[in-house]
């Protein structure tokens, strides 16, 4: 197996966590590219082909991998929202899905891993006050995990590089940050993961403010995803990526929310004018060439359209004199 097919031939891939929001977006798109895609979770589901598999079982995690011939795995499984369980619960069940899935996946010969990390690893909303050290956050702000949900998923990312040093270049791995994910049907008015619809985070941005407004389409993690395992083999081993749009999920440029909610910000988020949001992926621009397509504002037109009308101020922002929307 060793790497698998190289450049854009197809790759057989296993997406564990494959049933869940982001994971049957991203086996979807994988698919739709040409890829083999297997979609591995506690229930099946994904589409076929599914298994279902305890993840957290070190055999059956190796024999899923190998029996599917995986030359990629993409690490999605997770307890996925802060506080749903115990901080315990959390902690041990995410550390040990991760440790388990690399482990797994460099024992069945597996060339390219990638697993999910979050956002949240920068310490925003902490109890003590959170002022980082400069907007928009990229890969090198320093993180500052406040709860058992970040600190897990930190520990992804270590667990990323620590692999990437014990095995050298004959697997090669990455971690991402997905910022708020937003699957295809929420535009169309599904609740969204915290049980809001993405109008009502608009029309109401102390919803929006606790993820400091960041979002991405689904639909382009997948496409960051199938960009990156094309790129692993090329890229210095063990990256970590900030996936999120281009623009923030708010109405109302982020040097005036951004202060509002989050007391302290205000020199530090000044910069941030227009529709510019609180997260960069100009990394990945840069090293993958990878850029998201879709934003907030054509997404929920269109499905405004199809509805016959659509909802006051989704086309435009309010920009101050001096400002420009980007």
């Amino acid at each position: 197996m060793g790497n698998g097919p190289s450049g854009t031939e197809p790759l057989r891939i296993v997406v564990t966590g494959g049933a869940g929001r982001l994971g049957r977006s991203v086996v979807a798109g994988l698919r739709a590219a040409g890829h083999a895609v297997l979609s591995a979770d506690r229930e099946s589901g994904g589409g076929e082909p599914s298994v279902a598999v305890d993840l957290l079982d070190p055999e059956a995690a190796r024999r899923t991998f190998a029996d599917f011939g995986a030359d990629a795995v993409i690490h999605l499984a997770a307890i996925a929202v802060p506080f749903s369980a115990p901080e315990r619960t959390i902690w041990t069940t995410n550390t040990a899905l991760a440790f388990t899935v690399l482990e797994a996946a460099v024992q069945a010969e597996v060339g390219r891993v990638v697993v999910a990390s979050s956002p949240t690893v920068y310490g925003y909303n902490a109890p003590g006050g959170w002022v980082p050290e400069r907007f928009p956050l990229d890969e090198d702000v320093p993180p500052r995990p406040w709860n058992a949900y970040a600190a897990s998923k930190l520990a992804h990312e270590q667990l990323v590089a620590t692999f990437a040093r014990q095995h050298g270049d004959r697997v090669r791995f990455a971690a991402f940050r997905p910022c708020y994910v937003i699957a295809p049907e929420e535009w169309a008015g599904a609740l969204t993961q915290q049980g809001h619809t993405v109008r009502a985070r608009l029309d109401d941005p102390a919803l929006s403010a606790a993820a400091l407004f960041n979002y991405v389409d689904a639909r382009d993690v997948a496409d960051f995803l199938e960009r990156l395992l094309e790129r692993l083999p090329v890229i210095t081993n063990g990256e970590t990526f900030l996936v999120g749009a281009e623009d923030a999920l708010a109405r109302e440029p982020l040097a005036e929310l951004l202060p509002r909610f989050h007391p302290g910000t205000a020199a530090v988020a000044a910069g941030l004018t227009g529709t510019e949001p609180a997260f960069t992926s100009a990394k990945a621009a840069q090293l993958l060439g990878w850029r998201p397509t879709r934003r907030w504002r054509s997404e929920l037109v269109d499905h405004d359209h199809l509805a016959g009308g659509h909802g006051p101020g989704d086309h435009d922002l309010q920009v101050p004199a001096g400002g420009a929307a980007r």
